[in-house]
């Protein structure tokens, strides 16, 4: 009889443990889908531009990035639910009606730069997180005083804060810091109006040594040629010239029954804009780009 009860009191115990198991499993699995994938295979490479609401100053800011810790990290996101690193900052940027570039690396060469020892509140800070660094510009957070910062974090997958002062990793990794809130003496608004409703936006200016090189007038004949494919252009090569900041087009035609693409950055209406463009299409997107005229 105590035997049998015995047997009875470890199966029992057993199937609880089980049941138990069980149940956490399905419950981590629940909580896992609900978190969207960090690096989806089709990514949305489409650049969502917000919504003008706040004025630019730090108080709209704190509140901007009070209400978005915690949002998940997906790869080519800028909001409003999900963000890469660049997203993050372009949104909160965005949405007080100052425009930046979408990608870390551009919006590292716009602003005032300043010193590490100058940070204050809404100034970003911009690193290299490769594993062997060389200069490049690949993660952006904002700095929020006291060494901390707040970032869409590659690692964590979701918008966290860190601090410079206890993380060697990001110290070491820091590369340049720039500033764009306008200070109190600048003049905010276009004309008489207030971006933030009338839903302009404020142009950060390139630092005085970038060239300036004149924008796709969307009339002209003169391209920067990426190249021809058969089918459709990879959408990651499309991807790059986007987020670069430039325009493309695509032309299509067959040639023995199979459909040919070129792939053009511009128009533009001189052939010295398109030249002027060139060696930075062939650095950072085809190493083999160049000026084709189409009539």
């Amino acid at each position: 009889m105590i035997k049998s009860n015995l047997n009875a009191f470890i199966y029992n115990t057993t199937m609880k443990r089980i049941i138990f198991i069980a149940f956490s499993l399905v419950l981590i699995g629940l909580l896992t889908a609900c978190k969207p994938n960090p690096h989806p295979k089709n990514p949305d490479y489409a650049i969502q531009k917000p919504t003008v609401k706040y004025e630019p100053n730090k108080q709209n800011l704190d509140k901007m990035v009070k209400e978005l810790q915690g949002r998940p990290y997906v790869w080519a996101e800028e909001g409003p639910n999900h963000f890469d690193c660049s997203g993050f900052t372009y949104y909160m940027y965005g949405s007080m009606g100052i425009e930046i570039p979408r990608v870390a690396r551009e919006q590292a060469k716009v602003g005032n730069e300043i010193k590490m020892n100058e940070l204050v509140y809404g100034d970003l800070i911009f690193f290299d997180t490769e594993k062997n660094p060389k200069g490049n510009i690949t993660h952006v957070g904002m700095y929020l005083g006291d060494g901390w910062f707040t970032h869409a974090s590659t690692t964590e997958y979701e918008i966290v804060y860190s601090n410079l002062n206890t993380s060697p990793y990001y110290k070491k990794r820091l590369r340049i810091c720039r500033r764009y809130l306008p200070t109190t003496k600048e003049k905010i608004a276009m004309d008489d109006a207030k971006p933030w409703k009338s839903k302009k936006s404020i142009k950060v200016n390139p630092p005085r040594i970038m060239p300036k090189v004149a924008q796709a007038s969307g009339i002209g004949n003169y391209y920067v040629q990426v190249g021809s494919f058969l089918g459709k252009p990879q959408e990651a090569l499309l991807y790059k010239i986007t987020r670069a900041g430039y325009h493309y087009k695509i032309i299509a035609f067959p040639i023995n029954g199979k459909q040919i693409s070129k792939l053009l950055i511009g128009p533009y209406r001189k052939r010295s804009d398109a030249v002027a463009l060139l060696e930075s299409i062939r650095t950072h997107i085809q190493k083999d780009a160049f000026i084709a005229e189409i009539r």
